[in-house]
């Protein structure tokens, strides 16, 4: 294993909590059994206020722990009555191979990033919260490996060391359950810059308003080379380039513009070469995903959206949108924006879903025709009732899935089911 005593010096000789025992819990007990199969460790499966909770299911409140590999899901507040050394695998990872890493993050857009960023450069390994644990690929690791990882805001919250490039795409209000304020949210994002050193790359979006007044405002020093970017501040060059992008939206060309510039940076191709490369990407599931053609409607599946910015993008993405599905678990976010460019922008038919919906429909100004329905299998035959043949239903619901599924790709495969539904009783 590459660089393999360097990680076992920053575990061995701790007594160890893992707290949080799903993919990442699980994967650091893999890493522990592996490297330091002689550590003393314990599993958590939750940590609440000051108690941490047995695999038995029995609640502890005594501390016999030196150090704490986080999970992503367990708040920070949970764990300040206690003392103790705090990590995570991302913040391991990043120690040991940051200099080799390509971190991708921001509220919405860091899955195709990327995505995108791994297509555009063959041979490197795609790991991080799209699913793969950063740990799960050390058998991969060689000396001119690189790696490209999309980082949460929870995974990069207690780093001690940032990836050599880092790129931000913007700041939304996300994760409010999770921080004592947005500020909280804003900073653990923006770890992925304050822990670069000198000689490293961060590349951030001077379009979103929030990222750009944190970054220059003054306030924190960034070590590494910055390079902002802006869509409406392009070169003649990467506009036909940013032509062959097969993703819809000004949101996507953006990701599309910053991914093709981190090629760039690392392999020193011709922009004909990264162009070529790029046509050829094929966008990510529940990301603006055109399932087709069914009952004389075309249907999009956007479930990924669980922010009011998401929604609203995908709508000028499309452009005619003739029903729209929102809503879904409420965190508390501010749903004024969204509001705003439904009463300027007025869509026919509107499905309210959730607590969230429910904010979101008394609140509204304008007269739609509306739903008011949890039941997916409700809502889809409605959209058929009042959408137009040759019309379009998007589901980009600006709000989480966790009030009735168990993430939004559940949530975004039931309402496609829903749909190829109907195909069939076509057939029939």
């Amino acid at each position: 294993m590459y660089r393999e005593e360097q990680l076992k010096t920053l575990l061995e000789g701790h007594k160890i909590l893992i707290a949080g025992y799903g993919r990442e819990g699980k994967s650091a007990e893999r890493l522990i059994q592996r490297l330091v199969p002689d550590a003393q460790y314990t599993i958590a499966m939750q940590v609440e206020n000051g108690k941490w909770k047995t695999e038995s299911g029995e609640w502890r409140t005594d501390w016999p722990f030196d150090m704490v590999i986080k999970s992503p899901g367990i708040p920070n507040f949970h764990l300040s009555p206690f003392t103790f050394h705090l990590t995570s695998l991302t913040d391991l990872f990043l120690q040991v191979y940051g200099d080799m890493t390509i971190g991708v993050t921001g509220t919405k857009g860091k899955s195709t990033t990327a995505s995108l960023i791994h297509h555009l450069l063959p041979g490197s390994i795609l790991a991080g919260n799209i699913g793969i644990p950063l740990f799960d690929i050390l058998d991969e690791l060689r000396e001119d490996s690189v790696v490209v990882a999309e980082l949460s805001c929870h995974q990069l919250e207690n780093i001690h060391r940032g990836p050599h490039i880092a790129v931000l795409l913007n700041l939304f209000q996300e994760h409010l359950d999770h921080y004592e304020d947005y500020m909280g949210y804003k900073m653990a994002k923006f770890q992925i810059a304050l822990k670069q050193r000198g000689g490293d790359h961060f590349f951030y979006c001077t379009d979103n308003d929030e990222l750009r007044a944190l970054v220059e405002s003054g306030e924190w020093r960034v070590e590494s080379e910055l390079h902002p970017y802006s869509i409406n501040n392009i070169t003649s060059e990467e506009q036909e380039l940013l032509k062959a992008c097969p993703l819809e939206g000004e949101h996507n060309r953006s990701n599309a513009l910053v991914a093709c510039r981190v090629a760039q940076l690392i392999t020193h191709h011709s922009s004909f070469i990264i162009k070529e490369a790029l046509a050829s990407f094929r966008g990510l599931r529940h990301r603006m995903e055109k399932i087709g053609t069914v009952a004389g409607i075309t249907w999009y599946d956007d479930s990924i959206s669980t922010i009011p910015a998401a929604a609203i993008a995908a709508v000028k993405a499309l452009g005619r949108v003739d029903t729209l599905i929102l809503g879904g678990f409420d965190r508390g976010i501010d749903y004024t924006p969204l509001v705003d460019f439904l009463n300027e922008h007025p869509i026919k038919n509107l499905v309210f879903v959730g607590q969230a919906g429910r904010r979101i429909h008394s609140t509204l100004n304008t007269h739609h025709s509306s739903l008011i329905e949890d039941d997916y299998t409700k809502i889809v035959p409605w959209c058929v009732e009042h959408t137009e043949k040759g019309g379009v239903v998007l589901l980009s619901p600006a709000a989480a899935s966790y009030d009735a599924f168990k993430n939004f790709e559940v949530r975004g495969d039931f309402y496609r089911e829903q749909i190829l539904k109907l195909n069939q009783n076509e057939k029939n």
